[in-house]
């Protein structure tokens, strides 16, 4: 927001304590203020009863809607955290004539719905919206209280940020795709928080000037304002991206099916983003900023580091045992995969053999940091210098010993991804060249994309015939069926501690297009990422 505005930090010190065994801490305050009695003899104990919950919630939203900070705070089992955002609200964020409709509560969850004005330098714009609030027991007074958090005031607010109305941070731009379409937050959902960052870092640079809103600023660095009411629009500047409206299009419905999920397609030949979705409970920005095990889809690495260290090739010896031991850690297959002790490495790819690669990463010449050499020097992954347009991260393979270097060359131990990064290796291994991928051109703001030596003509095109093969015949088989063209694939599934399900990992290509995605807790690769994937690349020319 523009120098000079009034704001107020949502939450403060004690917000740690917010929510499960530490919010009674706070009611030792709110007992002082003569809304209960705090006598030990009086002090209730359980869940909170039905008027409870309805006689606390109508007095701190009935405290709310009059302005009256200080009381609504009251109200809630966090005084100090509550009062300077509720004051905010009115002062700061200019939001005058509130008025708050509750719905049927659901246990101790009240919805409600808040219709209110924003009012700043004789300019005023309706705000209307919805949220929530959770009523519980007071494990000191006993009393009833609104358990606090930001997102009771607005469901996007989170502790830390600012609520604030005034000139805007920097300029409007309207955001168009390659081929000049708009793109926009209501049309495209999922590029409301890029299309927010681009204004950040480029609004000024596009050629526009700020105009008056109301806006989240947050607390987190790199994240840009999120922008709720505009009273005044300034002028736009016109920002070209790598996007194509029709990929986007494509990638918003497909990852509307899967909860949890991201997808990413780049153009190999270029580098250029094409898509980028997510289907998320929050705001992140997972497609590009995600780090997490990528599963056997980090086996096109591996494979790559075969082949280029001599140890074996497309045709050559890659046996597939039932088990495999490295260093006390056995290693084992998918279900009902039946080993095969005379296949080659094409074979062991496309069915996603594990044993397979474990057995051949103790092969002189490779050590610890073979891997790593590989992802780094031929994929240009993990040397923190991708600069996309936008906040993105490049990869992580590290050099390690013991049970984890088995580990990793599966996907799993300490590697991790995002999709943007399994796109570029995809890219990578069917080209041949290593190219950044980036989401606005580097001529905007003289960026230096990344660089790599990438592979050889023969490691790429041996690669790119196991997609092929992976697609055809193998894993991938279901979910790339009907996809006309040159295709190929590879699917991949991650365990992660504390999931009974695991990751879905796919990545593929067809024609001059590469991407990847990932689904919290979808199960194999071809079960839930390999259809969002597919979707994307049909749009493929």
């Amino acid at each position: 927001m523009a120098k000079g505005v009034k704001v107020a930090v949502i939450g403060s010190v004690f917000a740690v304590m917010v929510g499960g065994a530490g919010y009674g801490a706070f009611n030792i305050v709110s007992a002082l203020n003569g809304d209960g009695d705090s006598g030990a003899a009086s002090v209730k104990t359980g869940p909170p009863s039905k008027d409870e919950i309805e006689e606390t919630s109508a007095k701190f939203l009935a405290a709310w809607a009059k302005g009256e900070a200080a009381r609504a705070a009251t109200y809630t089992n966090d005084d100090a955290g509550a009062e300077p955002l509720l004051t905010a609200y009115g002062e700061s964020a200019h939001i005058k004539k509130v008025k708050i409709t509750p719905g049927a509560a659901s246990g101790a969850t009240v919805p409600f719905t808040v219709r209110a004005t924003v009012s700043y330098e004789g300019r005023s714009k309706p705000l209307t919206y919805k949220s929530q609030l959770t009523v519980v027991r007071g494990r000191t007074t006993g009393r009833a209280l609104v358990d606090w958090r930001p997102s009771v005031v607005h469901p996007q607010l989170k502790t830390g940020d600012t609520l604030v109305t005034g000139e805007s941070a920097s300029p409007e731009i309207e955001a168009v795709d390659r081929d000049g379409a708009v793109l926009t937050k209501e049309k495209y959902p999922s590029l409301g928080p890029v299309i927010d960052t681009l204004r950040q870092r480029y609004g000024d640079k596009a050629g526009g000037t700020p105009g008056v809103e109301l806006a989240i600023h947050h607390q987190a660095e790199g994240v840009a304002d999120t922008s709720l009411v505009t009273l005044a629009r300034g002028k736009a500047g016109r920002l070209r991206t790598t996007i194509s409206a029709g990929a986007q299009a494509a990638a918003e419905t497909a990852v509307k099916k899967f909860d949890q999920s991201s997808v990413v397609a780049v153009k190999p030949s270029t580098g250029e983003v094409l898509a980028v979705a997510n289907n998320r409970t929050d705001q992140f920005n997972a497609a590009f900023e995600g780090e997490v095990a990528p599963g056997s889809t980090m086996k096109i690495i591996t494979a790559a580091m075969l082949i280029d260290n001599g140890v074996t090739s497309m045709n050559g010896p890659a046996p597939c045992p039932p088990s495999a031991t490295w260093q006390s850690q056995t290693f084992t297959n998918l279900k009902n995969m039946q080993p095969n002790e005379n296949a080659t490495l094409a074979n062991s790819f496309l069915r996603s053999c594990n044993t397979a690669f474990i057995k051949l990463i103790d092969e002189k010449p490779l050590t610890d940091s073979s891997l790593t050499q590989e992802a780094q020097d031929r994929f240009g992954l993990g040397r923190d210098d991708w600069k996309t347009g936008i906040t993105s991260f490049d990869g992580k393979v590290p050099a390690v010993s013991g049970p984890d270097r088995a580990a990793n060359a599966i996907g799993q131990g300490q590697v991790q991804m995002s999709p943007l990064n399994m796109a570029s290796v995809t890219a990578t291994a069917i080209t041949g060249r290593f190219r950044q991928p980036y989401l606005v051109p580097p001529s905007l703001d003289d960026r230096e994309l990344a660089t790599a030596k990438g592979l050889s003509a023969s490691t790429s095109a041996q690669l790119r015939q196991m997609m092929r093969l992976t697609a055809s015949q193998g894993t991938a088989m279901n979910a790339m069926a009907g996809l006309r063209g040159d295709v190929g694939a590879k699917t991949g599934s991650a365990e992660v501690d504390g999931q009974a399900v695991s990751n879905s990992w796919f990545t593929g290509f067809r024609n001059d297009m590469a991407a990847a995605a990932m689904t919290e807790e979808g199960g194999h690769g071809g079960t839930a990422a390999g259809p969002i994937v597919a979707a994307v690349l049909r749009t493929a020319g």
